[in-house]
């Protein structure tokens, strides 16, 4: 079965990476190559222990932004699929917070695209981190880390 797979959500509960994974490739035989990525809460960031992240965002804003950044991908690699489920709201350490997953006929092209959305999606969709530390919610500023990886794909 020969099929396109372009899939965003925004979304509260947790996902289940192998589950995402089958939808992804659902039988498509010219699938050469899978690559994903999946972020997850640290119970550090910036010297701090960190007991809760929440992220917050503008419901449909942010699922053009990730579309319009999937789409930026299929225009540069020659795509079959890609995947991007972004969770919102609090999550203690260790939970899943994002997944960015790609396929393609070769695994070149998948490593590309699944990097690149997820360089795009850290500086060009609009999500805003609140960590809870010991000294209390402090909201997360952008990392100039994030800036630099998104600057190598500029054309």
């Amino acid at each position: 079965m020969r099929r396109e797979f372009f899939e965003v959500r925004v979304q509260q509960e947790d996902f289940e990476l192998g589950g995402e994974i089958a939808r992804l490739r659902a039988g498509d035989p010219r699938i050469g190559a899978v690559v994903s990525f999946v972020g997850t809460v640290r119970d550090m960031n910036e010297g701090a222990n960190v007991a809760e992240l929440e992220l917050e965002h503008y419901p449909g804003m942010t699922e053009r932004a990730l579309h319009d950044i999937v789409e930026q991908a299929r225009a540069r690699w020659p795509l079959y699929g890609a995947l991007v489920v972004h969770r919102v709201g609090p999550m203690r350490p260790m939970e899943q917070i994002v997944l960015v997953a790609v396929s393609a006929a070769h695994r070149g092209e998948a490593f590309a695209a699944c990097e690149f959305i997820m360089d795009y999606l850290k500086t060009e969709a609009p999500f805003w981190k609140k960590e809870q530390t010991p000294e209390g919610a402090r909201w997360v500023d952008a990392r100039v880390s994030d800036d630099t990886a998104r600057a190598k794909w500029a054309r």
